[in-house]
């Protein structure tokens, strides 16, 4: 897939309307092999007051790069191109492959918003509001799906600053996703998730074994480091290693901060 990714042909479909930075539909073709998938180029990333401009797509990339050295398999498959469909003229971008999902929606989300007196059962309640009529409702996520937790570990190690509720895909088969990882890998804490049902938990020992391992490579002369240099910083990885090393030693994970601990918009 990653080969295709790479270096097949890309044809429109046609645009997410609704993404905050452009985002095309495409068919990746190479030999008798096709791929769709998502491409998001440079030229399209809306400017950002905390991140560098047109870092966006190398963040993606990287946030792949680091959860296949995992072994976790959270994040689609992922490359960066330099050219996109032929014809669209945008230059450099992004390539993901997309995640099919059912016709019908998997019931319940991931993440829910219900009325506060109505949270599925193995359901963490994250917060409380009111909604537009004055009822009282709770924004709640699964708290069984072992992939879920899985991710909210991986968003800790990433410093995702925009974990919404439309970036967890579940495909046809019932397996879990997390999408839309431009917004990652700051070397300040930028955490902004709605999978805060966890704070304070300590993570699972085969994790922590994992990430230790993961530290172990970006400190060294490895092919992740020597990748994750040509699409983010030095400083960057160095964050990204004290963050593994700390969850390795048993850090627990974090708490909300004072302000900003949710993604706007959520969903």
């Amino acid at each position: 897939m990653r080969r295709v990714l790479s270096t097949g042909e890309l044809t429109l479909e046609g645009q997410i309307d609704s993404a905050s930075n452009v985002t095309l539909v495409c068919q990746a073709h190479l030999d008798d092999a096709t791929v769709r998938c998502v491409y998001k180029p440079v030229r399209g990333e809306t400017p950002l007051w905390d991140f560098p401009d047109g870092s966006l797509a190398g963040r993606e990339v990287a946030a792949r790069l680091i959860d296949q050295a995992l072994g976790w398999d959270l994040i689609p498959e992922t490359v960066l191109r330099s050219e996109g469909p032929a014809g669209a003229a945008l230059g450099p971008g992004m390539v993901q492959a997309w995640i099919d999902q059912p016709d019908e929606p998997h019931t319940p989300e991931p993440v829910e918003i219900v009325p506060a007196d109505e949270v599925p059962a193995g359901y963490i309640p994250v917060l409380r509001a009111h909604d537009a009529d004055g009822s009282v409702v709770a924004l709640a996520h699964d708290g069984t799906d072992p992939r879920l937790r899985q991710l909210a570990v991986l968003d800790a190690v990433l410093n995702n600053a925009d974990r919404k509720a439309g970036h967890i895909l579940i495909d046809r088969g019932g397996r879990l996703y997390g999408i839309d990882h431009g917004l990652t890998l700051h070397t300040e804490p930028k955490l902004r998730t709605l999978l805060w049902g966890w704070a304070g938990s300590p993570v699972a020992d085969d994790q922590r074994g994992d990430l230790a391992a993961l530290g172990e490579l970006l400190i060294s002369a490895s092919e992740l480091s020597t990748s994750l240099r040509s699409v983010i910083s030095r400083a960057e990885i160095a964050a990204l290693a004290e963050r593994a090393a700390a969850l390795a030693g048993g850090q627990l994970l974090p708490f909300p901060p004072g302000q900003r601990a949710i993604p706007w918009p959520p969903f």
